[in-house]
């Protein structure tokens, strides 16, 4: 049984009418704005976490708070419901809400392609699909959320994602346990890519990233203008241009990146299998209003789309009736800030 606010067993039960108080899934449906009608879950976990999912987002993963701060990303758009999805062309921004993870796939991701004659829109549809809860359960000892998510067509890819989000009671601690089976009787192409958002207050002037990579590729012009400071944020810049690069990941051992702003006391860090997801895509975008920190494990080295995918012989499959799977587990603590930054003092 876990520890929870420093009780646990016997000497918990005794200081909680229902263990509610402390751990517990809250379920809602949105009244209002552009989300209206679809389901949201809260997962409270006893330990200052606080983890928002979203069923019809492919269980997506929402806001995330530790001790009542914010690290997750929330686009101006905010997380829709999946009727605001638009399939063609570069239609996914419309409703790209951000999030800590937006799920790209399952058979593509990168900008729209035209592959053999089937038109693909920006990074899949996997993130537009309802997904049926088949478990939910709050215990003392942690959370587990269960899902089956299906992307599917007549005549098409028939691939199903069965998602497990768990965390255990008073950790800091959240762990996405995957797998993705092609259910169809042809192999089918298979690009995933874990698009994690981070944002404000984590995201800060200070911040800085730390990803143990084998190589180092920037994605274009703007990419390689600002390499020599991947690693730091900054503030926010008008008119800046979002900035990409691909980490080339050990496959031989646990990859584990770092965000940490030393000043707030916040740092997350995302541990994954290089074996499954041996890439990983850096987004630095700090322009005004879009403040985001993407860290983004894939298992395709090529981020121009399917056709491009194919055409490098970079195009991962699923052999019919087979299936793959994919852990990531992501932390949250606090940890002992360094001096305010300079605009603090300046206020005080």
């Amino acid at each position: 049984m876990s520890n929870v606010f420093g009780a646990s067993g016997e000497a918990l039960r005794e200081r909680v009418g229902t263990l509610a108080q402390v751990v517990r899934v809250d379920s809602f449906v949105e009244a209002e704005g552009p989300a209206r009608g679809a389901r949201r879950l809260r997962l409270v976990n006893g330990g200052g976490l606080e983890i928002e999912l979203h069923p019809d987002r492919a269980l997506d993963i929402g806001q995330v708070t530790v001790d009542g701060i914010p690290v997750g990303w929330i686009s101006p758009t905010t997380i829709t419901a999946p009727e605001a999805y638009e399939a063609q062309g570069n239609g996914w921004l419309r409703s790209f809400g951000g999030g800590l993870l937006a799920t790209c796939g399952l058979d593509s991701f990168g900008p729209p392609s035209d592959d053999a004659g089937q038109m693909l829109g920006q990074h899949g549809r996997i993130g537009a699909q309802k997904a049926t809860i088949v478990r939910s359960d709050a215990t003392a000892d942690g959370i587990v959320v269960e899902a089956v998510i299906r992307q599917a067509a007549v005549f098409g890819e028939n691939l199903v994602l069965r998602r497990r989000i768990s965390t255990a009671a008073g950790s800091d601690t959240v762990r996405i346990d995957d797998t993705v089976t092609n259910e169809s009787f042809a192999e089918q192409p298979h690009m995933i890519l874990y698009h994690m958002n981070l944002g404000w207050p984590l995201v800060d002037d200070e911040t800085t990233i730390d990803v143990p990579a084998v190589s180092v590729k920037p994605r274009d012009a703007d990419a390689v203008a600002g390499e020599a400071h991947r690693t730091e944020l900054g503030a926010p810049v008008a008119g800046f241009r979002e900035q990409v690069y691909l980490h080339e990941l050990d496959t031989d051992a646990p990859t584990t990146v770092t965000v940490t702003n030393p000043v707030r006391g916040l740092e997350f860090t995302l541990t994954f299998s290089g074996v499954e997801l041996p890439f990983l895509y850096q987004w630095k975008m700090v322009g005004q209003g879009h403040y985001v920190l993407g860290v983004e494990p894939a298992n395709s080295p090529n981020v121009f789309g399917r056709a491009a995918a194919r055409a490098a012989g970079e195009l991962p499959v699923i052999a019919a009736g087979a299936s793959v799977s994919y852990s990531l587990e992501f932390r949250l603590r606090r940890i002992e800030p360094s001096v305010a930054p300079d605009r603090e003092r300046d206020a005080a």
